[in-house]
């Protein structure tokens, strides 16, 4: 099974940037697509972006779309989602999952495994 693990998170003013990154361990995830979800308080969890499994198709949720930008290294078995003009609505746990098809999907119900999440959290 795969295991994934988050990183990068932390505190940063609006405006800032911050990349998240998620390790992925077990088995290689090259083959597959992997996504970014992230859950404030009080919400349900929301897509944030997907790669598919080679990187040429991606995908973003229109809040974040021109200001977060989400790639992969398979050869180090590692998805990154690199974040800028942040603002403090995009504080949330982030969550990086795997699907176990090659082509992305908005729905997290599309994903087989999850990471742990790793907090972000954005001051006015």
């Amino acid at each position: 099974q795969v295991q994934l693990v988050e990183s990068g998170g932390g505190l940063v003013q609006a405006g800032g940037s911050l990349t998240l990154s998620c390790a992925a361990s077990g088995r290689t995830v090259s083959s597959y697509a992997m996504g970014w979800f992230r859950q404030s308080p009080g919400k349900e969890r929301e897509f944030v972006a997907a790669i598919n499994w080679n990187g040429g198709s991606t995908d973003y949720a229109d809040s974040v779309k021109g200001r977060f930008t989400i790639s992969r290294d398979n050869a180090k078995n590692t998805v990154y989602l690199q974040m800028r003009s942040l603002k403090p609505e995009d504080t949330a746990v982030y969550y990086c999952a795997v699907r176990y098809l090659t082509e992305t999907h908005y729905s997290e119900r599309a994903y087989d495994r999850w990471g742990q999440g790793t907090q972000v959290t954005v001051s006015s």
